[in-house]
């Protein structure tokens, strides 16, 4: 294989070990199990995917159908190599730790070019919308779990939830330092932040 799979790319993989299917059932079952929340699925990706996991073999058709004046349906089933490759991969995504590049993490590393009283006020309106997503994907997970989604298939979205919940309270802690001037706001080279 010449490029390591993609998240999305093992998502379709694990999706076709449980049962052959076309895109736009995948599609559902993303949407359905809120793998769309834990993997990126742009407009497109999903069939760009597909093909690119055809084309390296690792699925493969096993039947296509038309109903009425629809486009045809190609229902895929995953190849052993593709068992192979998305426990290879999914071990790795396991074991290492990989670096990621969050845009928070960056624009923290920049944020003495605000006023604190800015930054303190963008911090207050990112605590609103993190625990309204910790709220959405408490929903979400216990919604999963009333229609029969065993814990296996949600942990995904409890990771998440955690990673939001330590996110939250950092947010909070260090809207507090900035306000109480426990943190030193002088920039780097005299830069346009105050103190």
């Amino acid at each position: 294989m010449s490029r390591p799979l993609t998240p999305l790319q093992l998502a379709v993989l694990r999706l076709l070990a449980d049962e052959q299917m076309h895109p736009y059932e995948m599609q559902q079952r993303i949407r359905e199990r809120a793998i769309d929340q834990v993997v990126k699925v742009a407009h497109g990706s999903l069939y760009h995917a597909v093909a690119r996991l055809a084309e390296q073999g690792l699925i493969e058709p096993v039947e296509t159908s038309r109903e009425g004046r629809r486009p045809e349906r190609t229902v895929y089933a995953i190849t052993e190599a593709g068992r192979d490759e998305a426990r290879s991969r999914l071990r790795e995504f396991m074991m290492r730790p990989m670096q990621e590049y969050p845009c928070f993490g960056m624009a923290l590393a920049f944020v003495s070019m605000l006023p604190p009283d800015e930054a303190t006020s963008l911090l207050d309106r990112r605590t609103v919308d993190l625990e309204a997503k910790l709220a959405a994907h408490d929903t979400v997970v216990e919604s999963l779990i009333k229609r029969g989604h065993p814990r296996i298939h949600v942990i995904e979205v409890e990771f998440l939830n955690s990673r939001l919940r330590s996110e939250l309270d950092f947010v909070r802690a260090l809207g507090e330092d900035i306000k109480s001037r426990r943190l030193d706001w002088r920039p780097p080279n005299g830069g346009d932040g105050e103190k």
